[in-house]
């Protein structure tokens, strides 16, 4: 998401009134809490805040917005959350630093139906009617696929290698694979399954039938990760690109080992 290809929801083919009824579900182990637009614009910790770069508008927005932290009763930092938008995408973060009061800070942006914000592009809907913004994102490494909007629910999980083995690459391969699991787990899991494991809905799976390792050959497997337009070029084109800033060559080397080790740890799903 975040950087992903935009496409239209359901929610955007609503009338704009209906953001008055918008739900965001909590599932944090304690049962299922719903909150509604309304109940969170209404919060005592709801403020106005200043997000000075931010990831799908690409400039400086306001919010009014609520700290994260605020709404996570009972999570502690070593948990796992799954942040899952309205069109499928499921972001998988670590709670410490939607937690932190220092250093990187993750507010719940709240569009108010008397105040709608912009549309992300032309014909397609606004990052409402929840979005997970952050404040000074590089404290915590926070990459774009961490930034979802059209929020609809915040779940406590289990980790993501105890949910999926499927994932796991083997005991004794190298450090750079296992780099790179870590790296598949931050940048690919929000969009795509593996070995049919996963919660994502939105881009297909990396190893069934065939890993991308198998079909790209040279380097156009790294060149289509930076620029996926720049190898094949279509309108409805939804891989994002990753920047050296969000993925250094380092690490997207790492992703690809990852990838081609796990050509050889198939499971049909």
């Amino acid at each position: 998401m975040n950087k992903r290809a935009l496409c239209i929801t359901l929610l955007a083919l609503r009338p704009f009134s209906h953001l008055h009824a918008a739900e965001l579900t909590l599932e944090l182990g304690n049962g299922s809490q719903r909150l509604s637009s309304a109940q969170l614009l209404a919060h005592p910790q709801a403020q106005s805040v200043e997000i000075s770069d931010d990831v799908s508008y690409k400039r400086s927005m306001r919010y009014r917005a609520v700290p994260l932290a605020a709404l996570l009763e009972g999570v502690q930092p070593g948990d796992h959350l799954q942040l899952v938008a309205s069109d499928g995408f499921a972001a998988e973060l670590s709670a410490a630093p939607a937690l932190s009061q220092t250093g990187s800070q993750a507010w719940l942006a709240i569009e108010d139906p008397a105040q709608p914000w912009p549309a992300l592009g032309n014909g397609k809907p606004s990052a409402g009617p929840f979005y997970l913004v952050w404040q000074n994102p590089a404290a915590s490494q926070i990459g774009p696929e961490q930034w979802p909007f059209q929020l609809a629910t915040i779940r406590k999980l289990a980790p993501v290698a105890q949910r999926f083995p499927q994932l796991l690459p083997a005991a004794d391969a190298s450090p750079a694979v296992q780099a790179g699991f870590a790296q598949y787990q931050k940048n690919c899991m929000a969009c795509h399954r593996l070995n049919g494991a996963g919660d994502s809905q939105f881009g297909p799976d990396l190893n069934i039938p065939h890993n991308p390792t198998e079909y790209f050959s040279g380097d156009f497997l790294t060149r289509y990760i930076r620029d996926p337009q720049s190898l094949r070029r279509w309108p409805q084109g939804k891989m994002p690109g990753f920047a050296v800033e969000v993925l250094s060559d380092k690490k997207l080397e790492e992703l690809v080992e990852y990838l081609g080790h796990m050509v050889g740890r198939k499971v049909q799903p």
